[in-house]
C-alpha cells in the first residue's frame, strides 16, 4: 500500500478535521537509519552530511511522519566537558561524566551550539535535512531537559544520591544546562527545525513523582515555554512508568506526550487525552526488534484501538527508539498496518484485523 499524502499534508487534514489517507506513524528508527542508509554509526557521528542523508533515506524507503537530527542523547553534556565513547558502529554512550565533585560545578561553563563538541555537526545537518524535505514533511531535533543533561554532567549515580543528601547543587547543574540546551535549541528553530524533548531520567522508573517535581519540572516549564514563544508546539518523551506524572505534563501545555511501552495508552487517554495528544506505543524491544511481522501487526492494531480516539489525537510509535537492527520487515509492517487501517478509523473493522491476526499467530504457536 502507499500513501496519498505526504506527512505534512496528512497532519494539517487531521487537525482541521478533513480526511486523510491515514494516521500519523512514527516507528522512531533512531540509529538504524544508518542500516537503511548503509554506512556505519560512526560515519555519521561527525559528518552533517551524512547523518542528514541517512535520515532521508530511511524516511523515503518507510514513509513515516517524523524526521527529525538526534543521534543519543549525550552531545550536550560533551560539549561541557563529558567524554562519550564512539563504537564504530552503534549508538555513542557516556564514557565519563564533566566532573567528579560538587565543588566543580562553578568550573562548568554553557555549551557554543555553534563551536563546542558536536553540536555544530547537528547543526549543519538540520540544514541539509531542512533542504531535502521541505514542504512534505516537517523536521525535528532531538534534545534532553535540562534535568536529564544534569546526570551526565555530574554522573548518575551521585546525582541520583544528591537529589536525596544535597539537592542546592542539582538546581545549579540544572540551570547550567538549561543554558546550553536553551542555546542550541535556539539556533535549530533559527533554522526551521522544531526541537523535541527526552526526558529519560524523568521516569517515575528512575525518580520518585516528588523528585520529578521538586528538579525536573520547572526547568521543563521553562524549556517548553521558551520553545512555545518561538511559535513552536512541543512534543514530550519519556521513558518507564510515567502514569504519576503525566497530569503535570500535560498541563505543561505540550503538543504530544510520548509514552513508553510499560505505559498503558488506555490510561493515558482516561486521565489527559483531554490535554495532550498521545504517542505510543508499540514495545521497541519484544515486538519491534525481536518479534515476527504478525507480532508488529497485533500490537499496532492493539495501540490503534486504544488510542484513536483520544480527544487531542493520536500519532502511532514504537514506545522508544528502536534498536539498530530492527528488521525492516517489521518496520514495514508497522507502517502497512497503519495504512490499512486508513482513517477515520473504524473500530470495528479494526478488532476483526486484530482478531483474524491473533487467530494467526495461535495457529503458528500450534504448528
Amino acid at each position: 500500500m502507499t500513501d496519498t499524502m505526504t506527512p505534512a499534508e496528512r497532519g494539517a487534514a487531521i487537525a482541521q478535521g478533513k480526511p486523510a489517507d491515514r494516521l500519523p506513524c512514527n516507528p522512531n528508527v533512531a540509529n538504524g537509519v544508518a542500516r537503511v542508509y548503509g554506512c556505519k554509526i560512526s560515519e555519521f557521528n561527525h559528518n552533517a552530511k551524512t547523518l542528514a542523508a541517512a535520515q532521508v533515506a530511511s524516511y523515503r524507503r518507510f514513509g513515516y511522519d517524523s524526521i527529525r537530527i538526534f543521534t543519543d542523547l549525550f552531545p550536550w553534556a560533551e560539549a561541557m566537558g563529558a567524554k562519550v565513547k564512539f563504537p564504530e558502529d552503534d549508538t555513542a554512550d557516556l564514557e565519563a561524566p564533566a566532573i567528579n565533585d560538587v565543588s566543580e560545578i562553578d568550573k562548568l561553563r554553557p555549551a557554543d551550539p555553534f563551536k563546542d563538541g558536536r553540536l555544530p555537526v547537528h547543526l549543519e545537518a538540520m540544514k541539509y535535512l531542512r533542504d531535502a524535505v521541505e514542504g512534505e514533511i516537517g523536521c525535528s531535533c532531538g534534545i534532553p531537559g535540562a534535568f536529564t543533561n544534569a546526570f551526565f554532567l555530574m554522573g548518575v549515580d551521585k546525582t541520583l544520591n544528591m537529589l536525596r543528601k544535597n539537592p542546592e547543587p542539582v538546581h545549579r547543574l540544572c540551570k547550567i544546562s538549561m543554558e546550553t540546551i536553551k542555546a542550541y535549541a535556539a539556533a535549530a528553530m533559527d533554522i526551521g527545525l522544531t526541537p523535541t524533548i527526552s526526558e529519560p531520567m524523568s521516569s517515575c522508573t528512575v525518580v520518585s513523582p516528588k523528585h520529578f517535581r521538586e528538579f525536573s519540572l520547572p526547568y521543563l516549564k521553562e524549556l517548553v515555554e521558551f520553545i512555545k514563544g518561538r511559535g513552536k508546539g512541543v512534543i514530550i518523551h519519556i521513558c518507564g512508568q510515567t502514569s504519576k506524572i503525566w497530569e503535570d505534563v500535560a498541563a505543561l501545555g505540550v503538543s504530544g506526550l510520548s509514552i513508553d511501552n510499560v505505559a498503558s495508552i488506555a490510561d493515558c487517554k482516561r486521565i489527559v487525552g483531554d490535554k495532550v495528544k498521545i504517542l505510543g506505543n508499540v514495545d521497541p524491544g519484544r515486538v519491534m526488534y525481536s518479534g515476527t511481522p504478525l507480532d508488529v501487526r497485533e500490537k499496532t492494531l492493539q495501540c490503534i484501538l486504544d488510542g484513536y480516539d483520544n480527544p487531542k489525537g493520536y500519532v502511532v510509535m514504537s514506545g522508544c527508539s528502536l534498536p539498530v537492527d530492527t528488521p525492516f520487515e517489521n518496520i514495514q509492517m508497522m507502517m502497512d498496518t497503519v495504512r490499512e487501517v486508513g482513517y477515520p478509523v473504524n473500530p470495528d473493522r479494526v478488532r476483526g484485523m486484530l482478531e483474524e491476526c491473533r487467530e494467526r499467530l495461535a495457529a503458528s504457536e500450534e504448528r
